[in-house]
């Protein structure tokens, strides 16, 4: 029985990891853009909506890597995600330019309009670190700053990205926000109850604890 156990559970180690490989989640959709810096040196009102091929939807994270070089310290760099039903839905994040770089991350939705659910005005974002947007439609939406979680489990209802714009000016007369560099988003979405052997390790785990328990009973019983 002792040797029972030990090659069921190699066999969870060794087995599953090549399930791991093999097996790819049908439903996953991965989306990569490059924004020039020219793009966030306009204005809200003349910013483009951005159609992205693919809606994605159920459960979504989007992965900022801010590569900007800002013109000055009050340089603004703001991207927002819209909902697939609606352009008044939207999720923005605000990079600021160094030394502080502040960082800002607003929700509009039509019951509560627009709110800042978070802002730092000093070491919000870090260039060495990527930021994360992440959503699951029973979890709500969590914000990660590089560093640490800003926002935690924010009820926003049902959201699915379709679009995208940028902007950094106030006003049409301000100077330009940003020189040069590029922001680097990736949308990724996928359904994982479409991998139907995603769970496979956990019906080794759980094998594993049923012989565990049957080896504690008959050893107890003799």
């Amino acid at each position: 029985m002792k040797y029972l156990f030990t090659a069921i559970l190699f066999s969870g180690i060794f087995i599953s990891p090549a399930f791991a490989q093999d097996v790819s989640n049908p439903s996953l959709i991965i989306d990569t853009i490059e924004i020039p810096a020219d793009e966030f040196n306009r204005v809200l009102r003349e910013a483009p909506i951005v159609e992205l091929d693919d809606i994605h939807a159920l459960s979504w994270q989007v992965t900022v890597d801010n590569n900007l070089s800002y013109a000055h310290p009050n340089g603004n760099a703001i991207f927002r995600i819209y909902d697939q039903e609606s352009l008044d839905e939207f999720i923005e994040v605000g990079m600021g330019s160094q030394p502080d770089n502040k960082f800002w991350v607003a929700v509009q939705t039509p019951k509560e309009g627009y709110v800042v659910v978070h802002r730092d005005l000093e070491r919000g974002w870090y260039p060495q670190a990527k930021s994360i947007i992440s959503y699951t439609e029973r979890a709500g939406l969590t914000v990660n700053n590089g560093a640490r979680i800003v926002v935690t489990n924010l009820d926003i209802g049902t959201f699915g990205v379709d679009s995208y714009s940028v902007h950094g000016l106030g006003g049409s007369t301000d100077p330009p926000s940003v020189n040069s560099g590029s922001l680097i988003v990736e949308f990724l979405s996928g359904d994982p109850t479409k991998n139907v052997l995603a769970l496979f390790p956990f019906y080794i785990a759980a094998g594993v604890g049923v012989v565990v328990g049957l080896l504690f009973l008959t050893k107890k019983r003799s």
